[in-house]
């Protein structure tokens, strides 16, 4: 849910300057070498140097060494090709932002409204927030069970939702590290990401896969539970000109009130349905996606540019070795 307004917001608002960035942490390094030189200034006549001075100094020097280590990582970026690749990239990652968050509206959207649904229309949390069929209509209720009817435009759609939902779950993995609750485990850092970490990142990107199934349920419930099936129901057409009536057969989409033999529901709507409790852990689940994506949205919207080198300066699992040219 981070993600998905993360990764839009920060490929539209970019990075900052490396150059201005440079000029900024040459500044700091000349301020706070003119703060050594002043403390230092005080034991020239041989006295030694107060508790609180040798303090200060300490801090100022380990100030200095991460400035300078910051300074030799800008600078190396700053004439790499990759730098320079990305920068020629501006405008298609611009694009690929905007694209990106309004799919991600899409699937707020769709997801609000078949859970509004489930509040307005189920059984309530006995039945686990089932609903036999959609009442409330969403894009991709409707979009789905209409792709459906050509093979396998259906299949190719799921397939994007999927990969998308991998993708922007990644993006936010990347930006706020693997947590177990208040304690910060790793980081995730391109090139320099530690084995534990990745195998926590596969992990979670499997139960991520698992989870879809339920989402695609939520997203389209209509599409999970019949599909594009239909069902034949009789009407009675009377013709004026010849005075009589004739009964004919239309189609109709399935739904709750479809005949049982006419109409075969999915194996995963009748498995939620057994087990009320899966249904209704994953209904509160979804209204708590929602609110971490607002949320992140808000967070996104109010953060500035990020820096070329964000987090390589307090990362601890990075050495002071030359950094990579993926960085950025």
């Amino acid at each position: 849910a981070y993600g998905m307004s993360a990764l839009p917001l920060n490929l539209i608002k970019g990075t900052r300057s490396t150059a201005y960035e440079r000029l900024e942490n040459t500044e700091d390094i000349e301020e706070v070498e003119q703060h050594i030189k002043t403390i230092k200034s005080k034991n020239k006549d041989g006295r030694p140097l107060p508790a609180r001075d040798k303090r200060a100094l300490k801090q100022f020097e380990e100030r200095l060494r991460t400035l300078r280590k910051r300074e030799r990582h800008l600078e190396f970026i700053e004439n790499s090709w990759w730098t320079k690749f990305c920068g020629a990239l501006r405008p298609l990652k611009i694009i690929w932002g905007i694209f990106f968050i309004l799919v991600a509206w899409l699937f707020v959207i769709s997801l609000f409204l078949s859970n509004l649904d489930k509040a307005l229309h189920s059984a309530g949390i006995d039945s686990g927030f089932i609903i036999f069929g959609a009442n409330l209509s969403n894009p991709l209720n409707m979009l789905l069970p209409l792709l459906q009817t050509v093979f396998p435009l259906d299949y190719i759609l799921i397939t994007i939702i999927i990969m998308y939902f991998i993708f922007t779950s990644m993006a936010g993995i990347r930006n706020i590290g693997i947590w177990f609750f208040w304690i910060r485990l790793y980081k995730i850092r391109r090139g320099r990401t530690r084995p534990q970490a990745l195998l926590f990142l596969c992990m979670i990107l499997l139960l991520i896969v698992l989870h879809t199934s339920y989402m695609i349920y939520s997203l389209a419930p209509q599409y999970v539970m019949y599909g594009s099936q239909n069902y034949l129901i009789e009407s009675n057409i009377t013709y004026d000109d010849q005075k009589g009536n004739s009964t004919l057969s239309v189609p109709k989409r399935c739904d709750a009130d479809a005949p049982e033999d006419q109409c075969t529901v999915t194996r995963t709507y009748l498995f939620l349905h057994k087990f009320w409790f899966f249904s209704a852990a994953y209904y509160f689940g979804n209204w708590a996606f929602l609110g971490v994506f607002l949320i992140g949205l808000i967070i996104s919207c109010c953060k500035g540019k990020k820096s070329v080198i964000e987090g390589v300066e307090e990362d601890s699992d990075i050495s002071d070795d030359e950094p990579s040219v993926y960085s950025v």
